[in-house]
This record gives C-alpha cells, structure tokens and sequence, in this order.
C-alpha cells in the first residue's frame, strides 16, 4: 500500500474536523506510517440504542471513509455492553438500560446501514462483549481503580446532575471507562467521536497509557443540526433525514432545510471532494447565485449517495411536480377503510402518517394536515369516507384513502 503524502492526508482528515489532540502526534502517526507503510487503526464506537441510522450519525462513518480512503485501517466497534449502560455524556438524567437482545437485535440493521458508506472489505466490525462478558471481577475492580470519581465529576453533566442533586447512577461512571477499554483492546490510534463525546476520547488516552499502549488520537466532529436548523438531529424530535428514507422523502427533507446549514451539510455528510467544496462556499457567498439552486444540488447529491442517480432525478422531478407546480405525486400510499367516517387524528394513525396521537393532533393544530386540500384544524373533527379523499401530512406527505366496496 501507499499512502498519500502527510499534507494531502491532513487536509482531507481536517475536513469538518472540531478537535485534533494532540495534532503534532497525530502527525508524527502518520509519518511514521508512511515510513512503515503501517496504516494506523482508526476507531469509531456505536452504541445501537435504536434501530435505524440519520444522516447526523453518517457525519463520523464519513470520516471513517475518509480515512479508509487514505488506506489506514478502520476498525467500528459495537457497543453491545456499552449500550446497556447508556452514554450519559448532555443527560441530565440516568438514560434506561437495554436488554442484550434489544441491543443485538438494533445492531444488525445498523451494521447493514454501515456498508451503505465504508468498504465491506476493509472494515472490521468488532463487539465489545467480546472481551467485556470475560472480564473477571477482578480485571473489572482492576479497570475502575484507574480513574477518580473526582476526575468524574468534572465532566460537565456529571457536575450539572452533582450540583443539581440529581441521581447518577453508579454504573454511568463505567461508560466512559468502557469506551477507553475499547481502544485498549484493538490498541487504536485515533479515535472519532461528536463534541460530546470529547472527555470520553480523552479519557480513552489516559486507560490505554494505564495498559501500555500508545495513546491515541482524538478527533472530534460537529454535532449535526436536524433539518429544522435549531437541534440536533433526532429521530425523537423529528427533525431527521434517515438514510433508509424513501427517494423522495429525502430530497424534500433536504429541500427544507434553512439556508444557512447548506454549507455544513455539504462538507459533513457528502461525498464532494475538497475541491467542488471550495467552490460550493464561493457560491453560496455570491449574491448572484440563487441559494436554491445550490440546495437542489444539495438534495440530488444525498438521493444521489443513498438511492442513485436515476432515483434523484426522478426525486427532483417529482418535487417540482408536488411543491412547483402544485401537483399530486404520481404515486402514494393507498389505504382502503371500512368506515363511514374517521375522526381525523385516527386517520393519522391508521395511516401511518403520525407515530403518536399526541403527534397527530400536534399536527393537526400547527395547520399540517389537509383532507383534499383543505386544512383540518380541530383533531377531533370528523372526516367522511363515503369517497376517495387525498389526506396531506406536512409538506411531504400524501395518501389516498378510499372506502369499502
């Protein structure tokens, strides 16, 4: 293997990086690494506490690639036993433990969902069960003498919970020590993680030179805003763009982003090279240039990543279709039911179209909801079903309801 030159491998790792700590070691990695022809082992941890992955969590698979790209060795780790205790890092609450089989069951769609952007091939998938359920009692009390509780508490939600005389939980004080383990074990060289997760990766460095092991690099990313540019992106918030979403749905997810968080989307969770990036931010600093252009791009590019490009084009032609031209879709979900009528938040849920009824009616009375076009604002109004009816859920989403026969 041969690696690219030190320079070349720095610019492409920089991209959209936060923290690089220390960076002159990181450096020294490297070069070592060329001179060896040696790639170092990079490390990402996963915890499957749910079952599907957003765009938010491709922002560290992306930099995996990166440096899979660069020819070093990518190593992902499930936390199959850390995800039983739950990362506290922005909690200020003891997060409920999963079962082990909730946890393997949420890790198999994830490991799917990895190969969709890292080379099958040259990745390796390691559980951490795999060396946590042999550890001894005694190699367990051996791993918690090699941090403080006061060290502990200096981490921000500790200290918060602390102050606050909120409960934490003894084993929460075990996580962070886990996720260090884990370098121990594949003896990592950098280790990924968001912001929040910095005292954790540091905390990594400090285990593996308790074990004699050269200490890795942390490399921390941006935490990604959710499409409606105020929070995260969170599936318990709404405001996610899942990787396994229909075609058409991510485009017109994309499309509602703000403005403003084009930029961080192109350089997180796209495959530009560096180059084409450098020329999307003089774009979007031009007053000439329609932003919306740009943003078409945008949403072709990550229906392009994901579905292809025959299914971004036809993703693009049919919003302009739906929400240019105000037609319907070509096609949509079809429901027959056998009632005379629906109260409308029902409607939601016997459609899909709301996970919740407390959602459906939040729906309904923020002005989301239109029954063959016109808006429905009561959720408890009812709703005939004497004809086929076209019910709108948000800007995106329509179905074809029809009765009986």
């Amino acid at each position: 293997m041969t690696f690219p030159p030190l320079n070349e491998q720095m610019d492409v790792i920089r991209r959209g990086t936060v923290d690089l700590l220390p960076e002159e070691e990181l450096v020294q990695k490297i070069e070592n690494s060329i001179k060896s022809n040696k790639p170092l082992i990079i490390k990402q941890g996963f915890d499957p506490t749910a079952p599907d992955i957003h765009l938010g969590h491709t922002v560290g698979i992306r930099k995996l690639k990166h440096f899979q790209d660069l020819g070093h060795q990518v190593v992902v780790i499930i936390g199959d036993y850390t995800a039983m205790v739950g990362d506290p890092s922005e909690k200020n609450s003891t997060r409920p433990r999963l079962t082990h089989k909730e946890v393997m069951a949420n890790a198999k769609t994830y490991q799917e969902q990895f190969f969709k952007i890292l080379d099958k091939e040259k990745t390796r998938i390691r559980y951490n069960g795999e060396w946590f359920s042999k550890m001894s009692f005694d190699e367990i009390m051996a791993l918690a003498s090699k941090f403080t509780v006061a060290r502990m508490l200096e981490r921000d939600d500790f200290s918060k919970r602390y102050s606050s005389r909120l409960p934490i939980s003894i084993h929460e004080f075990f996580y962070p020590l886990m996720q260090g383990y884990d370098s121990v074990m594949i003896k990592a060289d950098v280790e990924l993680g968001a912001t929040e997760q910095k005292f954790n990766l540091v905390i990594a460095r400090q285990i593996q030179k308790e074990y004699n092991i050269d200490q890795q690099i942390v490399l921390t990313l941006p935490v990604l805003a959710g499409v409606d540019g105020a929070q995260r992106m969170s599936k318990s918030l709404g405001n996610y763009i899942g990787i396994d979403e229909p075609a058409n749905e991510t485009y017109g997810k994309v499309m509602s982003i703000p403005d403003e968080l084009m930029y961080p989307y192109f350089e997180l969770i796209s495959d530009v090279s560096l180059s084409e990036l450098s020329d999307i931010k003089k774009q979007l600093d031009d007053p000439n240039i329609n932003p919306r252009d740009t943003k078409k791009y945008l949403a072709r590019t990550v229906v392009k990543m994901y579905h292809g490009k025959k299914a971004s084009n036809e993703a693009e032609s049919a919003f302009k279709r739906v929400f240019v031209e105000k037609e319907l879709p070509d096609t949509m979900p079809e429901f027959v039911l056998d009632e005379s009528s629906c109260r409308i938040d029902d409607l939601l849920i016997h459609t899909k179209t709301a996970d919740s009824k407390s959602n459906a009616r939040r729906l309904i009375q923020q002005g989301g909801v239109s029954v063959n076009g016109e808006k429905v604002s009561d959720p408890f109004a009812a709703i005939p079903i004497n004809s086929e009816i076209i019910l709108k859920v948000g800007k995106r989403k329509f179905v074809k309801i029809s009765p009986k026969k």
